[in-house]
Order: C-alpha cells, then sequence, then structure tokens
C-alpha cells in the first residue's frame, strides 16, 4: 500500500517504447526472421537495379583534356622492339638474361636510369607467423645450389616538373623462358610508351617501368620488387652482380617517389569475334580490397569515348543461360514498365537481358572479392595501399597481322598515355571516389550503403532469434523449477548455482567448440612438415587429427550433453545453447563483414538459415507430421551443403563435373588461401565451422 492506495489499484509503469519494440519483436520472432531472411536475398539480388552510373569524383583528372602524342613513329619503335625478341632463337635459361640485356640497351639509349632486380622463388607454406605478415605469399626463399633466379628490368624517368616524391608504375610481365608473341607485344607496347614520356616536358611525377620476369609467376616477381622497393637500406647501397655485363659490376637498387597508382599492361589473343579491339580490367586485390573507383572510371572514360575500346569486366557465364534468372529480369522489366506508365519520371527496373547481364557480373565481383585471392599482379600493389590494375587488351583480328598490330598498337599506346595524363594531373592521393563497391558492369556499380542493406538484413534476425530462444528456455526452466518445487539454490542439479545461470554451461560448450577450431587452423602448419604427404593424406591426417583433439577436450572439459540430466532441463539446454551459438554466429559475420564484406554475404546466406531452422532430430521427430519431416529434410540438406569440404565439393562438381572431386581438394584450397594471407581460411574455419559442429550437437541432442 502507498499513500493509502491499495498495490493492486496502483497503475503499473508503462515500459519505454524501445523495450516495447523489443518484446513485440522476440514474441513474434518467427514472423520476423522470415521476413528479413526473404527481404535479404531479394535485396541482393535487387542490387543491379540499384547500381548507379559510374562517375569520376576528382575533378583533377581531367580525362581526355589533351590531345594524345602517342604516334605511329612510336608505334614503329614497339614493332622494331616485338621483332627483336622474338627473333631470339636461345636456350630457355640464356633468354632471360638476353632480353634483360635488351631492354636494358634500349632504355639506355633513351636516357633513363635502368637497373636490375634478382629475386628467387618462393614456396607457399602453411606457416603461423607468415599468415599475419603485412603482405601475402611470403613463402619461404627456395634454396638450392644453382644460381637460377628472376631478373627484372626497371627503368625510371625522373620527372622534369617534380620533386621525386611521387611516382607512376608501369608492369609489364612476360615469361623470360619461353616468351610469346603477346607478352612480346606487351613490353614493345609498354617501351614505346615508357620512351615517349621520357621525351615529354609535362611530367610532375616519376615514371617506373617493372619489365617484370614471371617465370615463377606474375605476382612472385612483382611482389618480391614491391618488398626491396619498400624495405629500408641503413647498410649502404645493395650491389648486386649486373647480369648484363657479367661478373664484377654492381648494379644498385634505385627508388622513384611514393607510388600514386600502377597499371598492370597485358596483351593477350583471344580470337574473339568482335568489332573493337577489347579491354578487361581486372581489379580484385587480395581479401577484397579494391582500387580506387576514380582509376577504373578513367581508363574506362579514356578507352571507350577516346579509343573506342570495348571495355569489359569478368562475369559468371553460367549464370547468363539460366532460366528462372532470366524469368526474374523479365518480371522486373514488366513492372519497371508498370510502373513507369503509372508516373513517368519512375526510373525503376531495366531490360531482362542487361539485368541477367549485370547479375552475373555482379556475382562475379563477390566471388572474386570473398575468395580473397588477386586477380593479377595488381593486387601486390594494394598490399602496400597503391592503386592499381590490370589491363588487358586483345585485339579483335590476329596479333601476326602487321597492319592490324599497328592500329593495335596506336590504340593501346594513346590510352596509356592518357591515363598517365590524367594521374599526373593529381595533387593528392586518390581519395575522392569510392574503395568499397561492386561492380555490375563496367561502367555501373554498387556502393557499400546499398549493398550493406542485404547483409544486415540477413544479420538481424540472429540476435532476435537467440534472445528469443534464450527466453524461452528460461521460461521452460522457472516452470520446471515450480513444478518440481525446486529451490533457486539446488543440490540436485549444482550446488549455488543460479537457475537463471544456465547459460554458462552453454557458454562453455561454445568456448571449447571455438578453442577447438583455433587449434584445428594451425593443425596444417604442422602436417605441412611431413615429408612426401599428397593432399589426399594430409586431408586424412587433418581430419582425423581433428575428431581426435575434439574427443580429448570433451573429456577434459565436458561434451554438450554432460550437463543437466532431467529430461526437461535437456528440453531447455538445446535452446540455451542454439542462442549462445547464434549470437556468437551474429559476432563472427559481423566482424568478417568489416575485414571482407564478399565473405561476410556469401557466408551469411548458409550460415543464417541453418541456424535459425536447426532443431533436435529426435524431438522434431515426435510430432510425426509432414510438416516435421521437412523440418528434418531441411536441416539435413543445409547440414550437407554448410560442411565446408562437402560444399566444396558440390561447387566443383556442379562447374568442373563430379569425375574431378577428390577428397585433397579442400587441402589445395585451404592451402592457397592461407599463401595469399586470406581472411576467408579464418572465416571458414573461425566461425562458420564451429557454427556447423554446434549445429550437428543440436541436431543430435538427446531430447
Amino acid at each position: 500500500m502507498e499513500n493509502g492506495i491499495p498495490d493492486s489499484q496502483n497503475p503499473k509503469p508503462k515500459p519505454r517504447p524501445i523495450v516495447r519494440i523489443g518484446i513485440f519483436l522476440i514474441s513474434h520472432n518467427v514472423f520476423f526472421s522470415v521476413i528479413c531472411c526473404i527481404g535479404g536475398i531479394l535485396a541482393l539480388f535487387l542490387l543491379p537495379l540499384m547500381a548507379k552510373n559510374s562517375y569520376i569524383s576528382e575533378n583533377a583528372l581531367m580525362p581526355g583534356s589533351a590531345n594524345p602524342m602517342f604516334s605511329r613513329y612510336d608505334t614503329m619503335e614497339a614493332n622494331k622492339l616485338v621483332k627483336d625478341i622474338m627473333s631470339m632463337s636461345l636456350k630457355p635459361e640464356e633468354t632471360g638474361i638476353e632480353i634483360a640485356r635488351l631492354l636494358t640497351q634500349r632504355m639506355e639509349e633513351s636516357g633513363v636510369e635502368v637497373y636490375h632486380h634478382r629475386f628467387h622463388e618462393k614456396i607457399s607454406q602453411f606457416r603461423i607467423l607468415h599468415f599475419f605478415s603485412d603482405t601475402p605469399y611470403t613463402g619461404l626463399l627456395l634454396q638450392n645450389t644453382s644460381a637460377i633466379h628472376g631478373i627484372n628490368t626497371v627503368g625510371i624517368i625522373r620527372a622534369p616538373r617534380g620533386d621525386g616524391k611521387e611516382a607512376i608504375v608501369f608492369v609489364t610481365p612476360y615469361n623470360s623462358t619461353k616468351i610469346e608473341l603477346s607478352e612480346a607485344l606487351s613490353i614493345g607496347l609498354a617501351y614505346s610508351v615508357f620512351s615517349l614520356l621520357g621525351r615529354v616536358t609535362w611530367l610532375a611525377k616519376d615514371i617506373v617501368w617493372l619489365a617484370a620476369d614471371s617465370r615463377y609467376g606474375e605476382y612472385t616477381s612483382v611482389s618480391a620488387w614491391l618488398r626491396d622497393y619498400h624495405t629500408p637500406v641503413f647498410n649502404g647501397p645493395e650491389s648486386k652482380e649486373n647480369p648484363t655485363t657479367g661478373a664484377g659490376n654492381t648494379d644498385v637498387f634505385r627508388r622513384a617517389g611514393t607510388m600514386a597508382a600502377a597499371l598492370v599492361i597485358k596483351v593477350v589473343e583471344k580470337h574473339e569475334e568482335t568489332e573493337k579491339d577489347t579491354l578487361c580490367i581486372y581489379a580484385e586485390a587480395s581479401n577484397g580490397q579494391m582500387p580506387n573507383l576514380d582509376l577504373i572510371n578513367t581508363v574506362h572514360y579514356l578507352a571507350v569515348h577516346t579509343q573506342g575500346l570495348r571495355v569489359k569486366v569478368e562475369k559468371v557465364y553460367c549464370l547468363l543461360n539460366l532460366a528462372w534468372l532470366q524469368v526474374m529480369g523479365q518480371i522486373l522489366e514488366s513492372v519497371s514498365k508498370v510502373a513507369k506508365g503509372l508516373n513517368s519520371q519512375w526510373k525503376f527496373g531495366m531490360p531482362a537481358a542487361e539485368y541477367v547481364d549485370g547479375t552475373a557480373t555482379l556475382a562475379s565481383s563477390l566471388y572474386y572479392q570473398a575468395i580473397g585471392v588477386p586477380t593479377g599482379s595488381h593486387g601486390a600493389f594494394r598490399d602496400y595501399q597503391v592503386d592499381a590494375v590490370t589491363l588487358e587488351i586483345s585485339p579483335r583480328g590476329f596479333l601476326n597481322n602487321e597492319g592490324r598490330r599497328t592500329e593495335f598498337l596506336l590504340r593501346g599506346g594513346r590510352l596509356m598515355e592518357s591515363v598517365v595524363r590524367s594521374v599526373n594531373n593529381l595533387l593528392e592521393k586518390f581519395h575522392q571516389s569510392f574503395f568499397l563497391y561492386l561492380m555490375t558492369s563496367p561502367s555501373k556499380f554498387v556502393s557499400v550503403g546499398v549493398y550493406m542493406i542485404a547483409f544486415l538484413l540477413l544479420l538481424v534476425p540472429l540476435p532476435i532469434a537467440a534472445a528469443a530462444l534464450y527466453s524461452g528456455a528460461k521460461n521452460l526452466g522457472s516452470n520446471l523449477t515450480k513444478e518440481n518445487q525446486v529451490p533457486a539454490f539446488s543440490s540436485t542439479a549444482k550446488p549455488g548455482v543460479l537457475k537463471s545461470w544456465r547459460w554458462l554451461h552453454a557458454a562453455k560448450v561454445v568456448f571449447i567448440i571455438h578453442l577447438w577450431a583455433t587449434i584445428v587452423s594451425l593443425l596444417p602448419s604442422l602436417i605441412n612438415h611431413i615429408p612426401e604427404m599428397t593432399p589426399t593424406n594430409n586431408m586424412f591426417i587433418w581430419a582425423s587429427s581433428s575428431i581426435f583433439i575434439l574427443l580429448i577436450l570433451y573429456s577434459m572439459l565436458g561434451s554438450p550433453y554432460s550437463y543437466p540430466t532431467t529430461s526437461g532441463c535437456q528440453n531447455s539446454e538445446w535452446a540455451t545453447l542454439k542462442s549462445v551459438m547464434i549470437a556468437v554466429a551474429s559476432i563472427g559475420l559481423g566482424l568478417m563483414s568489416i575485414i571482407n564484406y564478399a565473405t561476410a554475404q556469401i557466408g551469411a546466406i548458409i550460415l543464417v538459415p541453418m541456424c535459425l531452422l536447426v532443431h533436435p532430430l529426435k524431438l522434431t521427430g515426435r510430432s510425426g507430421n509432414s510438416k516435421a519431416f521437412s523440418l528434418i529434410a531441411f536441416n539435413l540438406v543445409v547440414a550437407m551443403i554448410g560442411f565446408p569440404p562437402a560444399g566444396l565439393a558440390l561447387i566443383k562438381g556442379w562447374s568442373e563435373g563430379f569425375g574431378a572431386v577428390n577428397v585433397g581438394d579442400f587441402w589445395i584450397w585451404a592451402e592457397s588461401l592461407w599463401a595469399w594471407n586470406s581472411a576467408t581460411y579464418l572465416y571458414v574455419v573461425l566461425i562458420h565451422f564451429p557454427c556447423w559442429v554446434l549445429c550437428m550437437h543440436i541436431l543430435l541432442h538427446p531430447c
């Protein structure tokens, strides 16, 4: 009683609006989860509709503002160098030295600085410390008694109007042991542009040309040079044997300014039946890093509007023939026509063919960002925060046609010169445009503020479902306590432990599983030291040792089924375990979205339904109706797809045929992710795999 008023007549204080919203969402969590999951999937498929036309944010770039100086005289110089390279009939071990000698001679005739950079082959292995290093692909130096090494030829033009603090880099990879005509054309094209830039007076940034010896791989040669370029030297100048003049001479490693941008130039012969020469842009680097969008937009604008090239980006071609995707595009096209009929200013929708093409391009952008492996040697520059792209130019005819080759070189040279002019105009680093985006076409993109909507819609149901499960398990436990008249501090359960603290057992189980996953993630670094092992044997040892360690942890710290013992408590215990698992999964996906959005998005599509719908098979089977059997079938299917090795096998079997599937494929895939320091490896082993194991515990729970 308060102020003479009975307590029963005192109005209860209303909860705050945010509390009422939380109670409403928890009480309707199933409906809310279904709506959000469907909305997240639909939002992902609607991303091509929400793509923006690309534009150049940095006004200082001024693409196409000056007429190119590259002329047919420069193409003659390029053709002459190509003929000199292809006329070499040497042994493979002599070809690399002779090409380096020829490039040195031509650069010295142009009056620029030139030196050679030697590097050895690297072997990539599972190494614990190397995974957390700053640069990927840091393997061990291949030790042997021979003096075989790669030779990068590097030329530097000092800008007449610059202070030496900034530089623009060209890269032309070539296989020095067996050079092809397309690689010789790449070198000739870069040399002709480089020679022209050595004569101009408007340069404000140094120009560096790296003729990368790719006998050990394109990325290895570029990464080795960048590592030495950014490594300070405190013991005086580096002295190395000059491979072009013999022993006794030195070749000092020289540096230019901070790299403003880098262009990797590759000429390929694809024999496509097109009316125009084609430029394919590759931009994805390690862990989903992308260059500033202004660099891609500048290249695209100059290629299309000044040189008349057909520009394209990679796409998943198998999606172009999917019937359901074409039907979805037709539906969206029909909806857009109806919307336009209602209001002519509504610009919703696009043609069905354009939607299918944009979806295939978006899927490719998502895949390459999620896998975390660079699509070219430009990825080595992004590891040092340098904006770089690979420009793969292919002619519409054959490269051995002299007339067609001259026209092709003229367009390619003018494109490179124009891009250098634009980047040369920058007064500061690329910063105006986007670094987080997805491409739907060479001229359209989806920014981070748009594509995060699809991910958040998938992620939001997880904490709501976790709260609903925990509150339901708590109410069930309290009802059982009242019915059985068990006191708050019960001697039958665990003395001194509050009933509201039952979640601590579930938290301990989740901690054990994630501790086990951490140990499993480090096992390959030990298994890799076993000599003469095949990927299949390595995979078998990895799996068997993982199971053995899990059994040891269960015997030491307890299994998920060791507590509690009564059937009523077991019914509440699996729900508590599921709520803690879902909460941890939501945290893991949220953290992964910061590191690599694409990995988190693809992971959420698989992990969220698996976490939300997992249910003990024994408890579900008691119902005996069709709905229960449908839930059991769904759980089994998702459990199979969600198992990482099985999921990889299904993807490979779908794309290449199930005859090509091997047990050791997952080991090879994991080893490649480790070699590239891909955060996808950490996601799969530390987030996805533990959640899958916990889901298996819930499915097999003895309710």
